[in-house]
């Protein structure tokens, strides 16, 4: 049985248009596939831990810096469980508005807690990062209210899906399909262009 993993990072709830976008691709893969699980984190309800101090020097000892406290073995016990859930879908599914020309908080907060080296990636001085979840499959939609590609620099820049692209390359998800409903506000017909987005799916 496949496991898809969906990852909202939206907060807008029912008037998120990625969120639409990417419930109506789950909707299709389920048809194509009933015995297909799905699991879903909404990254705005879901209880993220803060990757501070602590953790940061927990994940400094698998560098070889030191070794674990007690409470550091216990944050990272918690953050493994996080992680695994992650680890454990064959495909993933992202809905990720534009904030500021890059992701939404929530999201690089998420990304930042289970991009761990021996769990996402391994990493060598002579030939740099090495992604670790080989034969997974991404579907990402993203969205945003002013900016799309070849605009004028004047609207924003894209730090939104070059970033999301560069990441899952990085982990070893080199298939990922990249799905755009941008953008809504500059123009003239965003309906069709979310019709659009549709049909791609």
């Amino acid at each position: 049985m496949s496991k898809l993993l969906h990852i909202s990072a939206s907060p807008r709830g029912d008037k998120s248009k990625s969120r639409a976008l990417a419930l109506a691709h789950i909707e299709k893969r389920v048809a194509a596939d009933p015995t297909l699980k799905i699991d879903t984190l909404d990254l705005w309800d879901e209880p993220l831990p803060q990757f501070d101090g602590d953790w940061a020097a927990a994940k400094m000892t698998l560098f070889g810096e030191g070794e674990m406290t007690d409470d550091q073995r216990a944050n990272w016990s918690h953050l493994t469980e996080i992680t695994n859930r992650f680890i454990e879908a064959d495909h993933y599914v992202f809905n990720v508005p534009m904030w500021n020309s890059g992701i939404p908080y929530r999201l690089k907060q998420y990304i930042d807690i289970i991009t761990q080296p021996g769990m996402l990636y391994g990493f060598a001085p002579a030939t740099g990062y090495s992604g670790l979840l080989m034969g997974k499959t991404a579907t990402v939609i993203v969205s945003s209210a002013v900016w799309e590609p070849g605009i004028d620099p004047r609207f924003g820049q894209d730090f939104h899906a070059r970033y999301l692209e560069w990441w899952l390359h990085k982990i070893g998800v080199k298939e990922a399909r990249f799905i755009r409903f941008q953008p809504s506000m500059v123009t003239a017909d965003p309906e069709a262009q979310f019709s659009a987005a549709m049909a791609q799916l």
